[in-house]
């Protein structure tokens, strides 16, 4: 592939230089870089590649497209500049078409969390936002996480005071709104997270979440698991495979791993999910509302029962889109950005 991507830059090349009027040249431009061109359809098939192949011929696709872009604007100036009279007397040619400014687009992790929010709001969830800037009452001591616990030491936390912190996580959303509004609450948290953590190709110091909570009478574990069904079959699709893996939150009780079939091996095991996964692939973490964190917001847990689930908006992009490395989210590298 990235062979015929030179042969086409080579040719697209000649054409354009040897185009003599503003016809031949948007003949030229039209051929090579129109909807129906060849590298169109290359840079519409990219999903269909391997992971490696679909970032090493995106890459070169790309910059093909930049490069005839350039050519052709190159071209088409100087055949103006040709057809225009000389001497200080002369004007602008006024049935020229006019030149496109170039517009960016939606971040990609932008993208995906208006997606999620939509999918979340046609299920009837309600968005709650929350400071970035925390206290430790509502990242942790509401949620059942008691001082000791190892999710409060200063090598995963970055505490600013001693009781003041950036969030862990989008759940301490879920305990201000609680506090709040008496039941039925049914709401998602999404928004940004920090931990002191390494980075790597798969872990960094800031990222986005997406928490959702939903507490009435009656809630069960099945409303959870057709809840999450749904919005993953929604965001991967309509085929995709759920199961729930027993785990441990401390604001939960029963928790759950919630994991998907690998789509891009049918679960027979590659280099995405692992040789030791069994084809399933972890997406987000889930459970029914510990009694803990309905007591430390008022709510009588005789009375109220309730689910809550959190996914890092990053994972679900990375295995969407076969994306290998977090920290591209974040190098505004346009190569990468402007595949999506």
């Amino acid at each position: 592939m990235i062979e015929r991507l030179d042969a086409l830059e080579a040719e697209a090349a000649r054409a354009f230089d040897a185009a003599q009027d503003g016809g031949a040249l948007e003949e030229t431009r039209v051929r090579h870089l129109g909807r129906k061109s060849e590298l169109t359809r290359i840079l519409r098939g990219l999903k269909d590649l391997s992971p490696a192949d679909r970032a090493s011929v995106g890459a070169r696709a790309n910059r093909l497209r930049e490069s005839l872009e350039r050519r052709y604007e190159e071209v088409r100036a100087r055949l103006a500049s040709a057809s225009s009279p000389a001497g200080p007397s002369s004007g602008h040619d006024v049935t020229l078409p006019g030149r496109s400014i170039p517009r960016g687009h939606q971040h990609l992790i932008s993208q995906v969390l208006h997606e999620v929010r939509e999918i979340f709001h046609g299920m009837g969830f309600a968005l709650a936002e929350g400071p970035d800037v925390e206290d430790d009452w509502h990242n942790f001591e509401a949620l059942n996480i008691p001082k000791g616990h190892p999710a409060r030491a200063t090598t995963d936390t970055f505490y600013l005071r001693p009781d003041v912190l950036l969030r862990t996580h989008t759940s301490s959303v879920q305990i201000r709104v609680m506090e709040k509004q008496q039941p039925p609450v049914r709401i998602i948290c999404p928004g940004r997270a920090y931990r002191n953590e390494a980075v790597d190709a798969t872990h960094h110091f800031e990222f986005h979440q997406v928490e959702g909570l939903y507490v009435d009478e009656d809630v069960a574990l099945a409303d959870l698991k057709g809840t999450l069904d749904q919005f993953l079959k929604e965001f991967f699709g309509p085929g995709t495979e759920m199961r729930f893996s027993p785990s441990y939150f401390p604001f939960t009780e029963p928790s759950a791993q919630v994991e998907i079939r690998c789509f891009f091996c049918g679960g027979k095991g590659c280099g995405v999910c692992g040789p030791l996964s069994g084809g399933w692939l972890e997406v987000l973490g889930a459970g029914m509302v510990h009694p803990s964190v309905f007591r430390a917001v008022g709510y009588d847990p005789e009375r109220w029962t309730g689910f809550a689930f959190g996914a890092g908006i990053e994972r679900l992009v990375m295995l969407r889109h076969a994306v290998p490395d977090i920290r591209l989210f974040y190098e505004n590298d346009v190569r990468f950005l402007h595949q999506f």
